[in-house]
């Protein structure tokens, strides 16, 4: 055999070696590094790009934190490096990726990393953890996630909740799911890495350093059985307690009398309440009732900063009637925020600062843009409304969106946003796959990336804590097919510059 051929050969077998690899045990184990960077093209930009796009990857939704406390890892999901869909860590720096999950149950469209200690929580499904595999529903493949992300996606697209509600809906046509037991674990990030370091080490006998997953997992509160996360789960700033959207149970049984539940907006997919926020103690357990409300609730997330402050959607899988509303943790002060007008589309909405939510009124219909759109951001405190930027970018190919075109007039405009916590950057992720970054001290919009497909998810760009790069997912290296992790660093000279005066 040439001697080609019998590389080939072996990298086949390898392949599929992985592929069968038992799902127990696997915690731990590390990756070789996909790591390298690429100049974009049109930009100039280093892009550096962190798994290739052969296994089925995906960031954690822009709501929530990327990056662990120390800086050095991101966290994500991604499907065909092991059994189902599983949570994996990537060293920035090394290109080291480790797996933190294992097995049947995970929810890893709810992750959540902390911000202060490296801890990481998600939501599982303990009676399906624990059935026998026979009886277990059937693993998604990465397709199957795939077309389950984008059918939950619609034009302003749901991300993680989009994630949730699909792994929910699976179960719910495979099997009845309405007695399950939902858990609240807390993984130990930090023991897990210097385990799994120690284990690449020469001199360590191979996988005598990593325990079962058990040993570095907590259980921090055990839901009812029944009850169930319908919009995601989001930590506290203050790390003691965490929120999730629910379905199931005693949902709508605490709405003030005579509230009317509501149905299904006109033309939306999903949307019909009732829904419900419930905070769980992560020290105790302890699960309170925080509201319940007449609509189905959506993308879950805190405020960083001040704890106790939480924001939430009326999901509907595309325009809402209203989108968004704040409340805080005891139940007290809920309100919408951003109250729309009939022709405003509003999506995409994070909280960006300690007093900022950055959110989108898109603008790709010609019925839309008789208001304004663009990015904007509300301040939480005034109610006050800045409009930060809109870009006109129409698309030399619909098809390119997919089903998500469905509707669109060739106008695209902002999709996702986030922003900097610094309070300097803005940026947004168009329908044509471009990144641009906008410099709110004077308004300066500048082209950061290009070509990132949009399928088969949205980019859904996420700023680090340092306010100095983002995490994007990018469908540019499989022309679509498959999405990789890519970090954009802001240009040093975009950095040093001083900016000129702001605008009015």
């Amino acid at each position: 055999m040439h001697v080609s051929s019998k590389v080939a050969a072996l990298a086949v077998l390898a392949v599929c070696l992985a592929a069968a690899a038992p799902a127990q045990g696997q915690v731990g184990r590390r990756f070789p590094s996909e790591k390298k960077v690429v100049e974009d093209k049109k930009t100039g930009v280093p892009m550096t790009v962190l798994t290739s796009g052969q296994s089925s990857d995906a960031k954690i939704y822009q709501t929530h934190p990327q990056w662990t406390a120390d800086g050095k890892w991101i966290i994500f999901r991604s499907s065909g490096r092991s059994e189902g869909s599983q949570a994996y860590a990537v060293n920035e720096a090394t290109g080291d990726i480790v797996q933190l999950t294992e097995g049947p149950g995970n929810n890893t469209g709810s992750l959540n990393v902390a911000r202060k200690s490296m801890k990481l929580y998600f939501m599982r499904n303990a009676t399906a953890a624990t059935q026998p595999a026979a009886s277990r529903p059937a693993e998604q493949s990465a397709a199957t996630q795939a077309a389950a992300t984008q059918a939950g996606t619609g034009q302003a697209g749901t991300g993680q909740a989009a994630a949730t509600q699909a792994g929910a809906t699976t179960r719910r046509g495979q099997r009845d799911d309405s007695n399950d037991v939902h858990q609240v674990i807390e993984l130990d990030l930090e023991r897990l890495f210097a385990d799994s370091e120690k284990n690449s080490a020469p001199s360590q006998a191979r996988g005598s350093a990593v325990q079962p997953a058990k040993a570095y997992e907590r259980i921090c509160a055990t839901l009812p059985p029944g009850l169930a996360s319908a919009g995601g789960v989001a930590l506290d700033a203050d790390e003691q307690v965490i929120y999730m959207g629910a379905r199931g149970l005693d949902v709508g049984k605490h709405l003030p009398p005579g509230t009317k539940v509501l149905d299904r907006p006109e033309g939306a997919r999903l949307g019909a309440g009732p829904g419900a926020l419930r905070a769980f103690d992560l020290r105790t357990g302890e699960m309170k009732v925080i509201i319940d409300t007449p609509f189905q609730v959506g993308h879950v997330q805190t405020n960083p900063w001040v704890p106790g402050e939480i924001i939430y959607c009326w999901e509907t899988g595309g325009d809402a009637p209203q989108r968004m509303f704040t409340v805080r943790a005891d139940g007290s002060g809920n309100r919408p925020l951003f109250e729309e007008e009939k022709l405003d589309w509003v999506t995409h909405e994070a909280v960006v600062t300690r007093d900022e939510v950055m959110f989108n009124l898109i603008g790709h219909q010609s019925r839309l843009r008789v208001r304004p759109t663009g990015i904007a951001v509300i301040n939480l405190r005034s109610n006050a409304v800045q409009l930060i930027d809109q870009i006109e970018e129409r698309e030399p190919d619909r098809n390119q969106l997919g089903a998500n075109a469905a509707g669109s007039d060739s106008y695209g405009g902002y999709w996702h946003c986030n922003g900097s916590p610094d309070g300097r950057w803005a940026v947004g992720d168009t329908f044509g796959g471009n990144i641009w970054l906008i410099d709110r001290r004077d308004g300066k919009r500048t082209l950061w990336s290009s070509d990132h497909k949009m399928r088969p998810d949205h980019a859904h760009p996420t700023f680090d804590a340092s306010s100095t790069k983002v995490l994007i997912q990018s469908g540019h290296f499989t022309d679509g097919q498959r999405l990789s992790l890519v970090v954009l660093p802001v240009p040093v000279e975009m950095l040093e510059k001083q900016p000129a005066e702001a605008k009015p």
